[in-house]
């Protein structure tokens, strides 16, 4: 598909291409209806169809400014247009928000959790064991596209308490039994549930990397001078 579409693909992110799954982003309706029409062009010249039914967009809102109004559409075709995008396993959201993809990566975990419950909830299995097949298998499904999170301490709070729930089940405990978060973690480890610690630690990478690098005071005072 690469090789293909080579001479109509943009720079990242105006044009994200994985296998057949084609993003365009433009900075209106004018932009991505040119390149949706040049793409429809380029791949039904070389025997490819773009589907309609499931070609759909989404208008980011990021700010209060004015968008222009019409619709995107492909031949002819209005196409639908959605709140969310989901493009490779992540879920976008039109205000920037990430509630829809922590949502579904918590659905995501609780899916890798039915499938292995027959062991993590297995007594018979030791504890050391579980804790490592559900840090392999669980844990990085619920944080899959965590690197690209704006996280709030609410989204780090969702994610500790499903958490939680699944460490109760798989130390064979339930929230009647009135066994403290604090003594579950110590009995698999470590003193914080491995997804929170996983979620914080990528903050603290995130914020590591955008702060702006400490001025030294020649360049304080060439700055002031300057300002």
């Amino acid at each position: 598909m690469g090789e293909v579409t080579r001479d109509i693909q943009g720079e990242i992110p105006w044009c994200m291409l994985f296998a057949d799954d084609v993003v365009l982003v433009d900075e209106n309706k004018t932009g991505v209806n040119r390149k949706l029409e040049l793409w429809r062009r380029t791949l039904e010249s070389k025997g490819f169809r773009l589907t309609r039914t499931k070609t759909e967009y989404m208008m980011c809102d990021f700010s209060a400014t004015r968008h222009e109004g019409g619709d995107v559409s492909l031949d002819r075709q209005v196409m639908v247009q959605k709140d969310t995008f989901r493009y490779l396993g992540s879920v976008l959201q039109k205000n920037g928000d990430i509630d829809e993809d922590v949502g579904h990566r918590i659905s995501a975990g609780w899916l890798k959790w039915r499938q292995a419950s027959g062991i993590l909830c297995d007594k018979r299995v030791p504890q050391k064991l579980k804790d490592k097949f559900y840090r392999t298998t669980i844990g990085p499904a619920m944080l899959y596209g965590a690197e690209c999170w704006l996280t709030k301490m609410r989204h780090v709070q969702q994610l500790s308490v499903a958490e939680m729930r699944m460490l109760r089940w798989f130390c064979g405990h339930t929230r009647r039994d009135r066994v403290r978060n604090k003594v579950i973690r110590n009995r698999i480890g470590p003193p914080e549930a491995p997804v929170r610690s996983g979620v914080l630690e990528r903050i603290d990478n995130v914020k590591k990397g955008r702060d702006r690098p400490k001025l030294t005071w020649d360049e304080s005072v060439k700055r002031d001078l300057e300002d």
